[in-house]
């Protein structure tokens, strides 16, 4: 059967995802894991198509402090050899002999100028390494400006803490079947008004050309007043789900592609959070069940969240849909 005769002529299809329809012109999957767009832009020099404030706001904190220690490195060895080659004998308080040891005062002379510590033991004597010290502690001054505002955004960027199961699942629910993800908060913040909204992305041919196709998907839920456990966020497969006439088969071998977008209001940031991925037809489990992933504890007095099971699936039987029945 036609993909086109595969989805059901009940499901309404949407315009306002932000996405071409062109889908000769895609490469891979729309939106990766992480919820970045999966686009890479030409057409622009490298320094205007980059944002470094947000670069430097969206790195891992190991890749913020690596570039930060990186940029102190540099500079003070850019300004130590300034320092040697103009002449150490023009800083005064050198105890040194070989050229090995000179090079190193002069860099920690650098290190202490560019912080503006000053200890006093090695000082600028001549114009010219005066000069280089007084714009140098201008630029020790501007560069930890920078870095505190960077670190302090990072700090305070609203951040929605929320983790989301590697895979969706075809899953039974009520007698019949529906899709499902999971996604759960990781972090001691309290998400309050979450909302999510579910888009399938599958490519069709339309008369010959390939061509995008977007459904906006029916929720069980689409809204919950407090985010605190799990949550399984539900797309019921009934007749006027574009997936209803969708075998095992089918999410094999079809191009499709599942979008969730949530948001939430964070009582700690006192702002809206937002959290997206998506989910390709290969990365969903067909005939499968989520398992519990919190239980009570020992005493009866706490509810244990356990994280590690966000992922955890077994397999399930699917009630028989009598669309595909012969």
């Amino acid at each position: 059967m036609a993909l086109s005769n595969k989805i059901n002529a009940k499901a309404r299809t949407s315009d306002t995802t932000g996405f071409g329809d062109n889908a000769s012109n895609y490469g891979g999957r729309l939106l990766n894991k992480n919820g970045q767009a999966n686009i890479y832009k030409t057409g622009l020099r490298f320094f205007e198509k980059y944002s470094w404030f947000h670069s430097m706001l969206a790195l891992s904190w190991w890749n913020f402090y690596l570039i930060i220690i990186g940029f102190y490195i540099v500079v003070n060895l850019f300004f130590a050899l300034i320092y040697y080659f103009i002449g150490v004998d023009q800083l005064a308080g050198l105890q040194t002999n070989t050229e090995g040891q000179k090079f190193a005062e002069a860099f920690f002379f650098s290190a202490q100028t560019f912080t503006t510590v000053g200890y006093g033991r090695i000082s600028p004597t001549g114009i010219t390494t005066s000069a280089l010290a007084a714009f140098q502690a201008l630029t020790g001054l501007l560069s930890f400006a920078v870095a505190t505002g960077l670190v302090y955004g990072r700090f305070s960027k609203p951040t929605a803490y929320l983790k989301f199961s590697e895979n969706g699942v075809i899953a039974p629910f009520k007698n019949s079947t529906a899709f499902m993800i999971r996604v759960a908060p990781f972090k001691n913040t309290t998400l309050t008004e979450a909302e999510t909204q579910m888009t399938l992305a599958i490519r069709v041919d339309d008369n010959g050309k390939s061509a995008n196709r977007f459904y906006p998907l029916d929720l069980e839920l689409t809204r919950v007043n407090a985010l605190t456990l799990s949550w399984t966020i539900v797309h019921p497969i009934t007749e006027n789900s574009p997936l209803y006439n969708f075998t095992e088969q089918d999410f094999k071998n079809v191009k499709g592609e599942i979008m969730v977008f949530i948001k939430a209001f964070d009582d700690m940031f006192s702002n809206t959070v937002v959290a997206r991925t998506s989910y390709t037809f290969s990365e969903i489990v067909y005939g499968a069940k989520y398992l519990p992933m919190y239980h009570r504890d020992e005493m009866n007095s706490v509810t244990i969240l356990d994280l590690q099971k966000l992922n955890e699936f077994e397999p399930a039987s699917l009630p028989v849909n009598p669309s595909l029945v012969p």
